[in-house]
């Protein structure tokens, strides 16, 4: 299947979703990622849900965050320029709903790309070889591609992985880890 047919179908599988599925494999996701030995480093981005495509409701693995007391990083996105900025998520974070329906920061505490050690990642679907499919912007995979090689790259997915897909691109950056409800996979590089 090409990207487009699979971004169709994903968000097909989504839209079959009722908000207590969300919910219940939302917090399957968070149950899974607390057993990764992913918790020693500091920064960690996050991206907020976006209800109206009925992704992954992050607030749990925000929760977890906030409780082992890590430094939550979470992006404003500029669409001129498909690049993201990354602000330091605090009690005094303003945070509003773009005209795109995503909830972003107003401004505060930049953070660089590079201070970022894991990143929690929206996808529609990816593979047994770690490739991910989003909405097609490329906000991630330029987001990503300045980001520290070391920077764990995590997947956040309610369904499995497909066999592979056809028609990556070489820009594309590979997950290091996916987390599903019941597997989370492993990709070598």
């Amino acid at each position: 299947m090409t990207k487009q047919e699979l971004r169709t179908l994903y968000k097909s599988k989504r839209e079959a979703l009722s908000e207590d599925d969300i919910d219940q494999l939302s917090i399957e996701i968070a149950n899974q990622l607390l057993k990764m030995d992913i918790w020693n480093y500091s920064f960690y981005h996050l991206f907020l849900s976006i209800a109206s495509k009925k992704e992954i409701q992050t607030e749990f693995i925000l929760n977890i965050l906030s409780g082992k007391d890590k430094n939550i990083v979470i992006s404003k996105s500029d669409f001129k320029s498909g690049t993201m900025t990354n602000f330091l998520l605090t009690d005094n974070t303003v945070i509003k709903v773009n005209s795109y329906g995503i909830p972003e920061p107003q401004d505060g505490i930049e953070i660089a790309n590079d201070k970022l050690d894991v990143v929690f990642i929206p996808l529609l679907a990816f593979d047994d070889n770690g490739q991910r499919i989003g909405y097609g912007k490329g906000f991630y995979d330029r987001f990503l591609a300045n980001c520290t090689p070391d920077a764990l790259k995590i997947g956040l997915s309610f369904f499995e992985a497909e066999p592979s897909f056809d028609d990556m691109h070489e820009a594309d950056i590979r997950l290091d880890y996916c987390v599903t409800p019941k597997i989370i996979y492993t990709f070598s590089s």
